[in-house]
């Protein structure tokens, strides 16, 4: 991947969330007390981030096996309420040790 592609992603992205959540605080000037709409804003930058991430997670590795051991780990200890740093460090080592033992067989 070329670096203006990158950039223009990392632009893409920035845009996105901020206009997702801008647009309503400027259309909308009075206070929302709908519950059903407060949920919807409330929860959109987590829909945005998960369709963002999740098509990366799976083709992030050579073998989709390995994506996907490395994915069922993640959502295990997310599960369990782990930390973050703990989720991320032990999804990316189990898809790492996944994919170099399917390199030594």
């Amino acid at each position: 991947m070329s670096l203006e592609r990158l950039l223009l992603y990392i632009i893409a992205m920035a845009l996105t969330t901020y206009l997702v959540r801008m647009i309503p605080l400027a259309a909308i000037q009075k206070k929302i007390t709908n519950q059903f709409f407060r949920s919807f804003l409330f929860y959109v930058p987590y829909a945005v981030l998960a369709a963002m991430v999740i098509p990366a997670v799976f083709s992030a590795t050579k073998s989709l096996g390995s994506s996907v051991i490395g994915f069922i780990v993640a959502v295990i200890l997310a599960y369990r309420e782990m930390n973050i740093v703990t989720v991320a460090c032990l999804s990316c080592g189990a898809a790492l040790g996944v994919e170099m033992i399917s390199v030594i067989l």
